[in-house]
C-alpha cells in the first residue's frame, strides 16, 4: 500500500521555525517529484514548493520564497520543508503530494494535478502569537 506520511506539524509563534518531513511507503520517490501544497481555513489549496526527482531543481511560491526550503533525501524516501521567519498567513494544513516523472509540471505545482500521482494527509501548521 503506498502512503505518503507528513510529519512536524504544530504550532509556533511568528518569526519561528518548523520542519516538516514527508515520508514515503510502498514506493520510491526517486522516480517523483514532489511538491508541498497548503489550505487554510476558507482558501483554495495553494502549491508552496516542488523539488524534482533529483533534487537539482526546486520551486516556490512567491510568498514563501527566501523563507521556506524543499530538499530531499532519496536514501530515506523522504522530502522536507523547512520553514522559516513563520508568518500567521503561513497557518494551514500542509500536504506533500508526488507526481511520477523528473520535473514539476506546471499544473501540478499551480493547481496540484497529477495523473498516477499520491498525497498524504496533511499535518497542521499554526503560526499565531
Amino acid at each position: 500500500q503506498v502512503q505518503l506520511v507528513e510529519s512536524g506539524g504544530g504550532s509556533v509563534q511568528p518569526g519561528g521555525s518548523l520542519r516538516l518531513s514527508c515520508a514515503a511507503s510502498g514506493l520510491t520517490l526517486d522516480y517523483y517529484a514532489i511538491g508541498w501544497f497548503r489550505q487554510a481555513p476558507g482558501k483554495q489549496r495553494e502549491g508552496v514548493s516542488c523539488i524534482s526527482s533529483s533534487g537539482s531543481t526546486t520551486s516556490y511560491a512567491d510568498s514563501v520564497k527566501g523563507r521556506f526550503a524543499i530538499s530531499r533525501d532519496n536514501a530515506k524516501n523522504t522530502v522536507y520543508l523547512q520553514m522559516n521567519s513563520l508568518k500567521p498567513a503561513d497557518t494551514g494544513i500542509y500536504y506533500c503530494a508526488a507526481t511520477p516523472g523528473p520535473s514539476c509540471p506546471k499544473e501540478f505545482m499551480d493547481y496540484g494535478l497529477t495523473t498516477l500521482g499520491y498525497w498524504g494527509q496533511g499535518t497542521q501548521v499554526t503560526v499565531s502569537s
